[in-house]
């Protein structure tokens, strides 16, 4: 049976559903998935809780399934945080060197520095990402321990979230007898689990398509450099077929999840499928061709609201490795072929990587974010034990990263 600190669990809470994923920590270093429950939830609306009680169950019946396959007891989890309040920005910090090169303290204290911004006091910040640091305005250094300078700086990303909106959350998950460890947001948890270093090298856009939000994270030379959410996703799909087929609404995510297609230009014109109608009707005979003609206008408005961000970050010329696409939308066929028209760039569905154990029940860009949850819990449950093993996809310099996420931990 695994150890109790053995154990990281990942909390994926979604506009339509939640997902639980139990990873245990092998001693080799390798991080193998031994349950997944998932639950329907009603409690939320585009990332937002809008209700406790319904919000709160749906967590227990998660974790409890997935803690029956895995056969351990679930008593702390990774939770993300999602919805259109996150907000992030770039940020610098600069300090002088105290000796003649670079230490820990000075570090410590540029992080510290960078994070000095007028930030209102509804917001908190809950990610403060170093991105490169600088010695006398030399660029591109990733552990500046050792270098000689007077003058030390940091660039970082920081991502900011509405009070309410992370206690919510954290509500919820006490109620259900869970501790959070630690909240995350979501396109960075789905990016720990589906980019690789060399796309985040070259430049990628991460987007997670959910069914209430789309989420953001663009990546150059290694780190993230801008986040957003859109208050867009596939629910606004389904309710588009909901109302073009009149159908019901649970009746249109089947159907979209079994018919559906983003290039109605890849469907035969002849090829029906039945349709439920409302009022308990017979149902209908419907052409496949007319649900896709409902779904690919949206897709295409999506892709639309998605470019226009990417945009405006100022950073969709280092793209080099195009867009990478994840969540439960990124599933619909097709879906690569219309954005890589749209995007005019290379289009990959984003599956997750480096995933033992139940590799064929989680391989999915559904379990993309509580997949990435359990990464990111795991990781820094490693670097807890010590700072000096080798973590599953540690960046370079893992000795310094360990401790600037110590830092950032303590000062949260």
């Amino acid at each position: 049976m695994a150890r109790k600190d053995d154990i990281i669990v990942g909390l994926d809470v979604g506009t339509h559903k939640v997902v639980a994923i139990v990873g245990e920590m092998r001693h080799d270093g390798h991080l193998e998935i031994i349950g997944v429950g998932t639950a329907p939830v009603s409690g939320m609306r585009r990332g937002v809780v809008t209700n406790v009680t319904e919000t709160m169950e749906a967590m227990q019946r998660a974790v409890h399934e997935a803690e029956l396959m895995a056969g351990v007891t679930v008593n702390a989890v990774y939770v993300n945080v999602s919805g259109a309040h996150l907000k992030s920005f770039n940020n610098r910090g600069v300090v002088s060197i105290q000796t003649k090169e670079v230490t820990d303290q000075d570090v410590q204290r540029v992080l510290e520095n960078a994070k000095v911004a007028n930030i209102p006091a509804d917001r908190q910040i809950i990610h403060t990402v170093p991105q490169e640091f600088l010695v006398d305005d030399v660029e591109g250094y990733s552990d500046p321990i050792g270098i000689c300078g007077v003058r030390l700086q940091v660039n970082v990303h920081i991502v900011t979230a509405l009070n309410a909106g992370v206690q919510n959350v954290v509500q919820c998950a006490e109620r259900a007898g869970l501790v959070v460890l630690r909240t995350s947001a979501e396109m960075l948890a789905s990016a720990q689990a589906v980019l690789t270093e060399d796309e985040k090298e070259l430049g990628v856009a991460l987007v997670d398509v959910g069914a209430g939000t789309t989420d953001i994270a663009i990546f150059h030379n290694g780190y993230v450099v801008h986040t957003a959410v859109l208050p867009v996703g596939g629910e606004h799909i389904t309710n588009d077929i909901a109302v073009g087929l009149r159908t019901p609404r649970a009746e249109a995510e089947r159907i979209k999840l079994q018919h559906g297609c983003a290039v109605s230009a890849l469907v035969e014109e002849d090829e029906d499928i039945e349709v439920p109608v409302v009022g308990g009707r017979e149902p209908i005979r419907r052409s496949r061709r007319l649900l896709c003609d409902i779904i690919e206008p949206r897709m295409e408005e999506i892709f639309r609201f998605i470019q226009r961000e990417i945009e405006a970050s100022n950073f969709s010329d280092v793209l080099g490795s195009g867009i990478v696409l994840t969540g439960g939308t990124a599933l619909l066929p097709g879906v690569g072929q219309l954005g890589e028209d749209m995007f005019g760039l290379p289009v990959r569905i984003g599956y997750p990587r480096q995933v033992g154990g139940l590799h064929d029940v989680v391989n999915s860009p559904v379990y993309a974010t509580a997949l990435g949850l359990v990464q990111q819990g795991a990781q820094e449950e490693a670097e807890r034990t010590t700072g000096s093993k080798k973590k599953p996809n540690a960046p370079a310099g893992t000795g310094f990263w360990s401790r600037a996420r110590e830092w950032i931990s303590n000062a949260f």
